[in-house]
């Protein structure tokens, strides 16, 4: 039997099959009822999907995705996601990294690297340390470090290729020698004029002397402290320019006979030492923030005394 033939209506019982023409009535107006009862159960269906989804539209995103954004958003910027990455030279001196280990925090530059990570969130373990050259790490490109820490003057120049932090550190231009040399009783600028002075090359220190002293045969080039400090046991020079702090380094603990002579007299507050960060990093107003909660609360004031020494042990040249 067909579908149309299964949809006519049989005729009374005992009177045979209705007439066709009634026959084809009917079955018109089955085939509309059922098409009729097929297009509202679609509909049905329709509303009942549309009605899902818009409740998993409105519902909120699991636990587990609302966490990973969070930590995602609280890891933006970092090396590596959970860790604050710190690089310093190779080797790293005393006193800004004692025994060439910054982990240790001890040390002027390693304990201010520490307090500023305790700023930013991070517990002592969460620190981890790397080491770069000085040029390398002042050179424009990415960085494998969140900040980086050597005593690094801040200058516009630098500023072109990497961020600075707000200053750490701000240094006095010293004047060493050793007992017995022309230089150790002097107590004037005029009286170191006409002296022999050695400075590392590039350096403030080397710049300083050739602008306060302007000695007589001009200031004496060296690759690096060390060397300056070679020529000075030599008898190369008469005495040396370098940094405060390097200079009670030398004469504590490398110069036999060792002399402070005196802070050059515009050293006074000298170069500002920050932390370098990658150039336009996101964290370079977070370390400042950092560093200036530290000079606010007095914390840096005292790691210099730890670790640096008081810059009245240094009278000012005139």
């Amino acid at each position: 039997m067909t579908d149309a033939a299964a949809l006519a209506p049989a005729g009374p019982p005992g009177r045979g099959p209705v007439p066709a023409v009634r026959r084809g009535k009917a079955l018109r107006t089955a085939v509309m009822r059922h098409t009729v009862l097929m297009r509202a159960r679609l509909a049905a269906s329709a509303l009942s999907v549309a009605a899902l989804l818009a409740v998993a539209a409105c519902s909120p995103a699991d636990d587990g995705a609302a966490g990973d954004a969070s930590s995602a958003g609280a890891d933006a910027g970092y090396v590596t996601p959970g860790k604050l990455t710190i690089a310093t030279g190779e080797p790293a001196y005393s006193p800004w990294v004692e025994d060439d280990d910054p982990a240790s925090g001890r040390g002027f530059e390693a304990a201010v690297a520490y307090a500023v990570a305790e700023e930013l969130g991070f517990a002592q373990d969460d620190v981890v340390w790397v080491r770069t050259g000085f040029e390398q790490a002042i050179a424009p490109g990415p960085k494998d470090f969140d900040l980086n820490v050597q005593q690094f003057t801040i200058t516009e120049e630098r500023r072109a290729a990497v961020d600075f932090s707000t200053p750490y550190y701000t240094t006095a231009q010293v004047v060493v020698t050793l007992e017995g040399t022309p230089a150790a009783g002097a107590t004037s600028l005029a009286e170191l004029e006409p002296l022999a002075v050695g400075a590392a090359s590039g350096s403030t220190s080397f710049e300083a002397a050739e602008a306060q002293i302007a000695p007589a045969a001009g200031v004496q080039v060296f690759n690096t402290n060390d060397d300056a400090k070679l020529a000075l046991q030599n008898g190369q020079v008469d005495a040396i320019v370098v940094d405060l702090p390097t200079a009670f380094y030398l004469v504590g603990a490398e110069l036999e006979g060792g002399v402070i002579v005196g802070q050059l007299p515009d050293s006074t507050g000298g170069d500002e030492l920050g932390f370098v960060l990658e150039k336009d990093s996101p964290l370079t107003d977070d370390v400042s923030a950092a560093v200036d909660a530290l000079r606010e609360d007095g914390t840096l004031a005292a790691l210099e005394d730890e670790w640096l020494g008081s810059a009245g042990a240094a009278p000012v040249l005139q």
